[in-house]
């Protein structure tokens, strides 16, 4: 059990990893490449999975490592950015690394990271510390393989020195496009970037923008390609408490009947047949290897993503959604549509500046009868006026509540959740507009 003394040294760690600039970004990969080669290369102890795409690439990440686990290997998993905790980020077997494992990792690379900062012109940046404390903490443990999700694009990433064996590319959209470009062919070739000599890439349905750099690059490094509609996909899917029942197929042809998934939307199913795909090949040393399907629904049945559709409250029922694109709530208000039968829906929403926001402003308004906006605690998130402003020109502006702090907003959502004859249930309110929203609401209502 962790003690007072050492929660203290913990967060004295993550507030030295803060000052290097929680979201500041440098895409030359020679800092990174130095400090692992000072760190005696830890990411070249175990085999990887490496994770990218526009949206689900935590899903599919916590969907894959789970699987993995069930079939007996020791996993590492890496994932960004954080709900709560910065070492949420580095999971072994599953569980986050205790503080006092995260502080020790530090201490041993802190050092080499002042020596770093000290060869090139711009010191290392925050996720290039975590990625090697994450390497680090997975060649320590050790374990057998590790599902490592990109922070950024993929190409120019810190967590591209993997070289893995196997890319996983989720569906590919517009997003980031300050740093990977205008276009989806752009994005997506940033993203192919992942995807390495004698790889296999397994990759979502995309846009035929999307699709053709992907293919290219498999041609360029003699990387296989494993496409979901042609070698594995959702067969059937239904309804069920609490989540949904799928049937899958896999690339070795296998077919995998009711699987039971704790998740909700139809994305989610999509999440699980591409971890489904990965496994196979992953198990089976690059081909296709038929599992059985009992361990198969053991992996997925144990399977969690917290932040996404994630219900913290009943009466009203209170979901947070970490969707923070036009894709993701697209997604997420498609969900909401089919799975659950709210007789008033209040969207309480909080975004960064940079994003598309009228887009998922747009895509909240079939589903949504009031919008509360407010502002979660990240350096870019958007003014609440501001918000309020582009909402009111979706929206009627009766429909719109500006509440600048977060836990009023969640209050006020709430009061209006319970007016009227939604007070006797079947209301709802779905929190959601980026990753540290929802986080932020995490900690609000877990408290």
């Amino acid at each position: 059990m962790t003690t007072p003394e050492e929660y203290a040294e913990y967060f004295a760690v993550e507030a030295a990893l803060q000052s290097r600039g929680y979201t500041r970004v440098n895409f030359d990969m020679n800092r990174i490449k130095r400090l692992l080669e000072l760190l005696g290369d830890p990411q070249k102890s175990f085999r990887a999975v490496h994770v990218t795409g526009t949206n689900g690439k935590t899903s599919m990440a916590r969907l894959t490592e789970s699987l993995l686990r069930a079939h007996g290997l020791r996993t590492g998993r890496f994932t960004s950015p954080h709900l709560d905790e910065a070492r949420e980020r580095i999971s072994v077997d599953g569980e986050p690394i205790s503080p006092e494992r995260f502080t020790a990792v530090y201490q041993e690379v802190a050092p080499l990271a002042s020596m770093v900062d000290e060869e090139f012109d711009e010191p290392l940046t925050y996720f290039e510390v975590v990625t090697a404390l994450g390497f680090a903490a997975f060649a320590d443990a050790p374990v057998d393989v590790a599902v490592v999700e990109v922070g950024v694009g993929g190409e120019t990433d810190a967590t591209n020195v993997l070289g893995a064996e196997v890319a996983m590319i989720g569906p590919i959209g517009l997003d980031h496009t300050r740093w990977l470009g205008e276009t989806l062919t752009d994005i997506a070739t940033m993203k192919a970037g992942i995807i390495h000599k004698g790889a296999t890439l397994v990759t979502a349905i995309q846009d035929p923008d999307a699709m053709i750099p992907l293919v290219e690059r498999c041609h360029a490094v003699g990387a296989s390609l494993v496409a979901q509609g042609r070698k594995f996909d959702v067969l059937e899917r239904s309804l069920a408490v609490g989540g949904q029942s799928l049937t899958l197929q896999g690339p070795s042809g296998a077919v995998y009947e009711g699987v039971y998934l704790p998740l909700h939307g139809a994305f989610q199913g999509q999440n699980a047949a591409m971890a489904l795909a990965a496994t196979e090949l992953i198990l089976g040393s690059g081909e296709a290897k038929t599992l059985d399907g009992d361990v198969v629904a053991e992996g997925f049945a144990d399977a969690t993503s917290p932040g996404r559709l994630e219900r913290l409250r009943s009466a009203p029922t209170i979901l947070v959604d970490a969707a923070h694109n036009e894709l993701g709530m697209k997604a997420t208000a498609a969900a909401i549509t089919e799975e659950f039968a709210f007789s008033r829906l209040i969207g309480l929403v909080a975004m960064s500046g940079d994003k598309d926001v009228r887009g998922m402003l747009e895509a909240l308004l079939p589903v949504c009868d009031y919008l509360v906006v407010s502002q979660s605690s990240v350096e870019r998130a958007m003014p609440t006026a501001t918000l309020a402003r582009l909402a009111r020109e979706v929206f009627e502006p009766e429909q719109v509540i500006a509440e600048p702090h977060l836990a009023d907003a969640i209050e006020r959502a709430v009061a209006l959740a319970e007016e009227g004859e939604a007070a006797y249930g079947g209301a709802g309110i779905l929190i959601t507009g980026s990753v540290y929203t929802a986080g932020d609401a995490r900690k609000l209502l877990n408290r």
